[in-house]
């Protein structure tokens, strides 16, 4: 029997015991069955001007944590200048094959959430993908790309779902719209795949076992197929038994891609991306008495015929084309397709009167989006009224289809013990049919420049424009609800100045705008509405020292948003598009070698969000909340990373997340308390090329509250201790 937490039960009522996992095996015949993508299929993007240029030949990857030069980089998420992070007028930040690597991150948000400043408010409501940054929520202000592409709508990205398959992780704070679109006022994270390398073929493998019921198992495979033809291929995937009572789920992600170098100045990649997932079917525990209670932290109140699976595939064709070395070319042609399924019993409430939980909001839903798009952009090098300059010129357009299957949402499927539920079936009196298909067709243009007024000073600027006509159609009526069009101006002018190669001050003004909803679910209600519109000032210093073995960022913001959906005082049943929110905030980074064989990682962020112009209804009355926090919002940020080579084949690690209090209503009267977990690793370097890691997970077995479940008195529990034995072999 496993309990997560120590908790105290009612006298003779025992916890359910956990279900047994399906051999490891089983997963490695479905690993088998997909060995006939070596190496047709996989996963690329564009590449990017000459530093991309020259990655086509990449070295093997190498197990030590390497993390110098971070900022001396080339990230793509930040600009399309091919500018290194120093170069860069805002808060540009990569996590590395090596950190993911060291830390054990497996899931992709457990990763993305070490980055500065980022949490987590995943449910499978969004599809366990929502982040927060900078005061910001939801995927309709948090920008998630694959590669630099993005699933288009704000629907909520089911895929990538972990890291076994991904190079890097790269993240901008602050808006990005100027590059990526509509939807990024908060930030954007870009998840970077493996790619094809020139060079001997290599292989890895790898597999990991632990409490709940985990096993793993994962292979990578890439190299040149000849003088011009290279591969990649990643697969992977597990099986888990939850921390909760039927908390089962099973994934697995295939990738790869495959390589032409045609020319010494075209290449041209293949790719292929897809993912299958039945996460865990649990949607949180209720308050009880306005309080968590610890008792039922292992419970899942959900049917036992419940069922959430994603679905996603993601294939691309992209070119690089290099006519000389003023100019680079990309280009890119992609299709995306993914299938969400859910059927459960979603909402759960104490009943003081009865002693039970009273369930409700049965719920199936189905989702059923495709994408097609293409974008081609150019960089040119040269010399502006004399100075040095770079440019960049690009357009982008796709054409979404989103059509919606639901049941309204009504049924329920009884009440239950709180202490021993008898899940029972799920059951809903009102029928599941499409609904409504939702069309979107959007097309973008943009440019930027870097003008280098001296050797040490730089402005970097960048405008883009974004059109979308999105329409409606009334499945259940057979009518058009609403076809609407929407355009947005985004723009980014900044200063950087280099007081020396490796020290640079940055200024920069930016605005950008946010879908109100996400668009491809937008209601009839609200297509009345335009975009809502925001704008960042921003400061900051960054240096690289102590002979490239140390790095530190500052930086400073404010960020304002303004044309949020409010009630109108005089009328509580109108809403009306006047509402605004802001936040400002400090932020700051340091990679440091404290010795030869010590290193240190460690960020922080502070931030105060607050409610500018808000007012929500509370019993038929309207309640300003002007001045209170938004909700899921933490304060309060902070993640450190130590690692000590104890030995030349041992290595100990340990790192420390932090989440300051966020409040689970907009009224703030319900605290998520603040909570900081503890991670260890031990690595053995058996062989070069083969390591064993014990790593334990929130050690102390910290108990704490990710996210409020859409009510503010649904909570979902995190994860508790887990410990973990990880094989890893290359050859």
């Amino acid at each position: 029997m496993n309990r997560p937490f120590v908790v105290a039960t009612p006298p003779g009522v025992a916890l359910r015991p956990w279900p047994p996992a399906r051999p490891l095996w089983c997963f490695a015949a479905h690993v088998a069955r997909l060995s006939w993508l070596v190496p047709l299929v996989g996963v690329a993007g564009p590449a990017w001007a000459q530093a991309e240029a020259a990655t086509a030949t990449l070295e093997a990857v190498t197990v030590e944590a390497q993390t110098e030069g971070r900022l001396t980089r080339t990230p793509q998420t930040g600009s399309k200048l091919a500018l290194s992070a120093l170069e860069t007028p805002a808060s540009v930040e990569t996590l590395t094959r090596e950190q993911l690597e060291a830390r054990g991150d497996a899931s992709l948000v457990d990763a993305i959430t070490r980055a500065t400043g980022f949490t987590s408010l995943a449910h499978p409501g969004n599809s366990g993908s929502s982040l927060a940054v900078r005061g910001f929520t939801d995927t309709t202000s948090v920008m998630r790309l694959y590669d630099g592409t993005r699933q288009y709508g704000g629907v909520g990205v089911s895929y990538p779902f972990d890291t076994w398959g991904v190079d890097r992780i790269e993240v901008l704070r602050g808006p990005a719209s100027v590059i990526h679109g509509d939807g990024a006022i908060g930030g954007v994270v870009n998840v970077i795949p493996k790619k094809p390398q020139r060079g001997a073929l290599s292989h890895e493998l790898q597999t990991r076992l632990g409490s709940h019921g985990r096993q793993a198992l994962a292979f990578g495979s890439g190299g040149a197929l000849s003088e011009q033809l290279s591969y990649r291929l990643d697969v992977g995937g597990d099986r888990d038994n939850g921390w909760v009572a039927r908390g089962q789920s099973r994934k697995l992600s295939v990738s790869g891609a495959l390589q032409l170098n045609a020319t010494p100045d075209l290449q041209i990649k293949l790719s292929h991306a897809q993912g299958r997932q039945h996460p865990m079917r649990y949607f949180g525990m209720p308050l009880v008495n306005g309080a968590p209670w610890p008792a039922l932290a292992g419970q899942n109140y959900n049917v036992a015929d419940s069922h959430i699976r994603y679905r996603d595939a993601w294939t691309e064709l992209s070119a690089l084309w290099t006519p000389s070395a003023q100019v680079v070319v990309r280009s890119k042609l992609y299709r995306i397709t993914s299938q969400r399924d859910w059927r459960n019993a979603e909402g759960y409430a104490y009943n003081a009167g009865t002693g039970l939980i009273d369930r409700s909001d049965n719920t199936q839903i189905a989702h059923d989006q495709a994408q097609l798009g293409a974008s081609v952009d150019a960089s040119f090098t040269g010399r502006l009224l004399g100075l040095d300059n770079t440019a960049s010129i690009g357009v982008d357009l796709s054409r979404s289809r989103f059509q919606h299957s639901n049941n309204t949402y009504a049924g329920s499927s009884g009440s239950v013990d709180p202490f021993d539920p008898e899940p029972g079936l799920f059951a809903s009196a009102a029928p599941f049919i499409p609904r409504y298909r939702n069309r979107a067709s959007q097309y973008a243009v943009f440019a930027e420049d870097r003008l280098a007024l001296t050797d040490r000073l730089s402005v970097v600027g960048g405008l883009r424009y974004d059109h979308t006509r999105l329409q409606r159609q009334d499945l259940v009526a057979a009518t058009q609800a609403f076809d609407k069009a929407y355009a947005s101006w985004s723009g980014r002018l900044g200063v950087v100045l280099q007081l020396r190669p490796d020290l640079s001050l940055y200024a920069q003004h930016a605005r950008a705008a946010d879908p109100i909803a996400g668009l491809l679910m937008l209601s009839p209600a609200n297509s009345a509405f335009g975009l809502a519109k925001g704008r960042q000032w921003e400061v900051g210093i960054k240096q690289v020292f102590q002979e490239g073995t140390g790095e530190w960022t500052l930086a400073a913001y404010r960020i304002q948003k303004n044309n949020l959906l409010t009630r109108d005082p005089t009328d509580p049943a109108r809403s009306v598009q006047v509402g605004q929110r802001s936040s400002r905030g400090l932020e700051g980074t340091l990679a440091l070698a404290l010795t030869p064989t010590l290193r240190l990682d460690a960020n922080a962020a502070l931030l105060r969000a607050r409610y500018d112009d808000f007012t929500e209804v509370v019993g038929g009355v309207p309640v300003s909340r002007n001045g209170q926090v938004p909700t899921d919002v933490p304060q309060r940020v902070a993640n450190l990373w130590l690692s000590w080579q104890v030995a030349p084949a041992w290595t100990l690690a340990g790192g420390a997340r932090h989440v300051g209090k966020r409040y689970a209503n907009s009224a703030n009267t319900l605290v998520l308390p603040s909570y900081t977990t503890t991670d260890l690793s031990l690595q053995w370097r058996v062989q070069p090329g083969t390591t064993l890691t014990l790593r334990g997970t929130n050690v102390f077995n910290k108990r704490y509250y990710t996210t409020a479940y859409y009510t503010a008195t649904q909570w979902f529990v995190g994860e508790p201790r887990r410990v973990e034995l990880a094989f890893h072999h290359r050859f």
